[in-house]
């Protein structure tokens, strides 16, 4: 059976008939999960086990593990700081900043591979202009070239540990004020512009090879009147046919405000796979995603399967080796000192 296009969610804490009725659905390729999907690190790694075994291959399993506001699971894991904090610590020695990025994208990625899990849909590569409601500390940067060059090393981190990286959200979700998870944002920006300024991380990570990019709910006027997850223009003229970007394209979640315009659940699943996302998101829906998922039946795309293939996670490891890693105590240190002591120097390895 290979993957399929939509990737939804599961109740609780172990996987109920209905969520495995709805896993074998051929239209599903992948779950995302939520904190309320965490009680322990023990019960989270025998949710993500019984996940994988329903399938071959198994599906993908992803949650948003950036850090700050946006870290599902906390308990047992290490705190992550907001990636501004690695701005700011890029403003002043920027070897060491990069040296910290790549760090915490090795130990979020190890301690989620630990637990089986596929993917953090990370970094953030939107820009910090000071005006978003929703983008704000989870972006690494206001400059282009320094988010760029963090998240590279991130994403080298994410890569050691076995993870593919997913940068979001394209062209640029930071110049706009409105939250797209309960609105629709215009940018009315040229186009010029974005190109100056947003597109710089994502072009300089396509050709770093990242894996994934996830869409943004936004309007860019100058370009297209769809927001740009529903845009041809963007996803097949700008991000594959321009910028010459081969991965995985992820819609953001449908079920947001930003993606009402599209019309309800199925139709805006088949517009944003129409203009050119690989895989779309149904989050917090049940019904949404039983809908969506008989409506694309036993959709196929053999390019788009094989990108989602290339999101499984690789070198398996257990919670107890990995924290008996001396990699990871270190990371540990690291990564909790500069959030708070930002000037603090670790010897790290």
């Amino acid at each position: 059976m290979t993957l399929g296009p939509l990737m939804a969610d599961v109740e609780g804490y172990e996987l109920t008939p209905e969520d495995r009725e709805l896993l074998l659905h051929p239209a599903i390729g992948g779950v995302i999960l939520f904190a309320r999907n965490y009680g322990s690190a023990e019960q989270l790694a025998a949710l993500v086990a019984d996940i994988h075994q329903l399938r071959d291959p198994h599906l993908l399993v992803a949650v948003d593990q950036e850090g700050g506001r946006v870290q599902r699971f906390k308990d047992e894991f290490t705190h992550l700081p907001p990636l501004a904090c690695l701005g700011k610590i890029y403003d002043k020695d920027k070897a060491r900043a990069k040296h910290l990025a790549r760090t915490t994208g090795w130990l979020m990625a190890s301690e989620l591979r630990a637990a089986g899990i596929d993917l953090s849909f990370a970094p953030v590569l939107d820009l910090d202009f000071g005006v978003s409601t929703i983008i704000g500390d989870r972006a690494l940067h206001q400059r282009p070239e320094a988010v760029a060059e963090l998240a590279q090393a991130y994403q080298s981190g994410m890569h050691d540990a076995g993870m593919a990286a997913t940068g979001k959200h394209f062209p640029g979700h930071g110049a706009v004020a409105a939250d797209s998870h309960l609105a629709l944002p215009l940018d009315e920006r040229r186009y010029q512009d974005i190109e100056q300024w947003d597109i710089v991380p994502f072009r300089r990570m396509i050709h770093a090879g990242i894996a994934a990019i996830m869409m943004a709910h936004v309007v860019y006027s100058d370009v297209d009147s769809w927001p740009a997850g529903f845009s041809s223009r963007w996803i097949k003229d700008i991000l594959r046919d321009h910028l010459h970007f081969n991965g995985l394209v992820f819609s953001d979640d449908l079920s947001m405000e930003g993606a009402a315009c599209a019309g309800d659940h199925v139709a805006r699943a088949g517009t944003a796979l129409e203009a050119g996302c690989d895989m779309v998101l149904v989050c917090n829906d049940r019904e949404a995603s039983g809908l969506v998922a008989e409506s694309l039946g036993s959709y196929e795309n053999p390019v788009a399967h094989t990108r989602m293939m290339r999101m499984h996670g690789r070198h398996p490891i257990d919670i107890k080796s990995l924290h008996n890693d001396p990699r990871w105590a270190q990371a540990v240190a690291a990564v909790r000192g500069y959030e708070d002591n930002p000037e603090l120097d670790l010897d790290l390895s």
